[in-house]
């Protein structure tokens, strides 16, 4: 069953429209959407709270009321206050259950590697998230990615993923989820051609200053 919200359209705009919603628990959202007019609404803090805190989060299909009439929605971003952690503005985006969309879904590691458990290798889990095309009513809580069968130096790749029909990945092929490493690697410091190089790439920097304290001084004299 999809979760409806009743909401409003925003009649009175701006930061002191704004803060004085936020004050009241509410926050001001626009809806937006293909072949749409932008649509300013008002939506209860805690309705959005609590899509967010559930398995789907901002991959939650919901509906918001208003008018008399009821539009399918996903959160497309969220604002925070960086200070105070509030939930500040809301985008929503009008979508057509029939019609393919583009979201970010979490990938999940399943198993104990062999490179890990017998090799002595540790997991380097570097693509978090998998940008996948598909349905709404498709769209997956989250990717799982079996790593049981990775050897020391192996990866598991975009490539490897098997998928069911209709969900498309919008990543290269090659690119690596997970790879298995060795501790040495991990811990390999800079060579000392690397932090000579760095050196060289500071110098002209610091020559070009001391040349114009020079002239600087010269002018003085």
């Amino acid at each position: 069953m999809t979760l409806v919200i009743k909401t409003e359209k925003r009649t009175e705009l701006g930061k002191n429209a704004s803060g004085r919603l936020r004050r009241q628990g509410l926050v001001p959202a626009i809806l937006y959407g293909e072949s749409i007019e932008n649509v300013p609404l008002i939506l209860k803090k805690k309705d959005i709270i609590e899509i967010l805190k559930s398995e789907t989060g901002e991959n939650t299909i919901f509906k918001v009321a208003f008018d008399s009439e009821e539009r399918d929605v996903m959160i497309k971003e969220v604002q925070i206050n960086p200070v105070t952690d509030e939930l500040t503005h809301v985008d929503l985006i009008q979508i057509s259950m029939d019609k393919p969309v583009r979201v970010s879904v979490p990938v999940e590691l399943v198993g104990e590697a062999v490179g890990v458990k017998t090799e002595g290798g540790i997991v380097d889990f570097l693509l978090r998230e998998l940008e996948i095309e598909c349905l709404p009513r498709e769209i997956p809580e989250s990717i799982k990615v079996d790593i049981s069968n990775l050897h020391i130096h192996q990866a598991f790749k975009v490539q490897n993923l098997q998928l069911p029909a209709g969900i498309k990945i919008l990543h290269d092929p090659n690119t690596a989820i997970v790879v298995i490493s060795s501790v040495a690697e991990e811990e390999t410091p800079a060579t000392g051609e690397e932090v000579i190089e760095g050196a060289e790439m500071k110098e002209p920097e610091v020559i070009k200053k001391e040349r114009k304290k020079e002239e600087e001084e010269e002018t003085k004299e």
